[in-house]
């Protein structure tokens, strides 16, 4: 199922954030996505590989905590 494609509320469901925090991580922080028409569109082999790498980390993260 890793080669599933999700749109940004699909992922931001997968990963329990906002639809706000996809879109902000896919624009600062490099979080992969294909546009595909006028749709992002993302894989969650894709995304897991981002997020174990420590791509959606930040020092501000631990803060909101």
């Amino acid at each position: 199922m890793d080669n599933c494609w999700l749109l940004v509320e699909e992922m931001a469901t997968y990963l329990g954030v906002s639809r706000d925090a996809v879109c902000s991580w896919g624009s600062a922080k490099g979080m992969l996505g294909h546009r595909v028409g006028r749709f992002w569109k993302f894989t969650r082999g894709e995304v897991d590989a981002w997020v174990r790498v420590g791509g959606a980390w930040t020092r501000e993260t631990l803060d909101e905590r």
